[in-house]
């Protein structure tokens, strides 16, 4: 199976890991911090690291900024920093198509494949919030279709300019003074609804030809979007009965665009809570669960449901009235936290709860490994997504507990067989655009 670590608050995936008497809050700006993640995933066999990212300060309300922590690193910077200090580990970050340009983009990816060697990765993202919005020049996000329509754009974009030159068209020839072959460089000359981008790239063609692309959305215009372009598909977490639809969902989707459903891999994230007994795990999540502050739990429902919950207590029940058509944020994620709260019995902190023990899933390493394994033979997952509720404790747990049960049963390897990306996922270099063999 496939394994991914992924991190999007820097103290670990629960918003407030980076409260725990081991965590290194201190260090969320240091290289050492992130390098030190990086080899963690490096020493469990990893295909690769993620870097979730946004491009905003989560102070929609006060205590986005009192009490949670997404202050971090520009990720593409970071991996570039990363790769020096790692040697097989892909390495891949967030990228948004609606707050960036396909040119930035590639030229970005590009460089990062050359500088790790062919272990480049980035994630599609449309950008849900409109505190991205304000600062580009916009004061409301971009509606949700047109996001979509313009993401799956930028990704041709991306791809035209990534395929500027052939293979073999830089050919270096000092006797001559012939550096490049011109009949060998293509210019885009894309004119599009969303993107006019003439090209070509001023980077070489990268060593994985197209770095690996990642995304993630389980609605249907995201569903979609994957299945056309995407080599891996993120999805939430949950049973395996769940994780079957979306899975047989995304592979038929991808089969219908005239691509193998083995083009791409469906990587459930998983957050794992371990103990040496169940009762153990259970007390490590409650641990987790009693560092969180009530105003902090309403501002992540406040987040999600998009109604300012600030004032209002967790013993309060809401009157909340679902409408997944007005919402112009992940329609995925609004539709399970409003599932929920549409409930006139459960009050505002039984909503935070049932997220919370909806998100985490706790066990021994043997229960994790047993979950893992009937998701994977049972065309629910691909792989897993790794998101450790605090680190770096909780990524070294999971690969020195559950990477050797995994290992044990013949699920994943116990050594690196590819020095690329697409080569851990078993993905063939695609060949250029220009290739007689495209």
């Amino acid at each position: 199976m496939v394994l991914g670590a992924a991190q999007w608050w820097p103290g670990g995936e629960h918003i407030s890991g980076w409260r725990r008497a081991s965590a290194q809050p201190e260090s969320f700006m240091d290289l050492d911090y992130y390098v030190n993640w990086a080899r963690i995933a490096e020493r469990g066999k990893f295909d690769t690291i993620f870097l979730a990212d946004e491009l905003y300060v989560w102070d929609r309300f006060d205590s986005g900024v009192e009490f949670s922590s997404n202050v971090k690193p520009e990720p593409f910077t970071l991996l570039a920093a990363i790769a020096t200090a790692t040697d097989r580990i892909g390495l891949a970050a967030t990228i948004s198509t609606t707050y960036n340009e396909p040119y930035h983009a590639a030229r970005k990816i590009a460089s990062l494949d050359f500088i790790s060697k062919g272990r480049a990765g980035w994630n599609l993202v449309t950008s849900a919030s409109d505190e991205e919005a304000r600062n580009f020049g916009r004061d409301r996000n971009v509606d949700h279709a047109t996001r979509y329509e313009r993401g799956r754009e930028f990704v041709d974009v991306v791809r035209k300019l990534l395929d500027s030159w052939d293979d073999d068209a830089l050919v270096h020839d000092k006797i001559t003074g012939r550096f490049a072959d011109p009949g060998k460089m293509h210019v885009a000359n894309h004119h599009g609804k969303h993107f006019k981008v003439r090209g070509p790239l001023n980077v070489a063609r990268p060593p994985q030809g197209y770095p690996v692309l990642f995304q993630a959305g389980s609605s249907d215009a995201g569903r979609d979007l994957a299945a056309a372009t995407a080599d891996a598909v993120f999805t939430l977490t949950g049973s395996v009965e769940r994780l079957q639809e979306f899975y047989r969902d995304v592979k038929r989707r991808t089969v219908a665009y005239g691509r193998s459903p083995d083009d791409v891999k469906i990587l459930p994230m998983l957050i794992p809570v371990l103990g040496a007994t169940e009762d153990e795990a259970r007390s490590k999540a409650q641990e987790l669960y009693d560092l969180t502050p009530p105003a902090l739990a309403l501002d992540l429902l406040s987040h999600y449901l998009e109604v300012d919950l600030s004032q209002h207590s967790l013993d309060e029940p809401l009157n909340f009235v679902k409408d997944t058509g007005t919402t112009n944020q992940s329609k995925s994620v609004y539709e399970r936290v409003a599932r929920i709260a549409s409930d006139p019995s459960v009050t505002l902190g039984e909503v935070y709860r049932r997220l919370f023990d909806e998100r985490l899933r706790y066990g021994t390493p043997a229960t994790m490994a047993d979950y893992m394994q009937e998701a994977f033979e049972n065309e629910a997952a691909d792989g897993f997504l790794i998101m450790a509720p605090y680190l770096p404790d909780g990524l070294s747990d999971f690969v020195d507990q559950v990477v050797p049960e995994l290992q044990a049963r013949g699920l994943f390897r116990t050594e690196y067989e590819s020095t690329t990306l697409r080569g851990h996922l078993r993905l063939a270099r695609p060949a250029s655009s220009h290739s007689k063999n495209a």
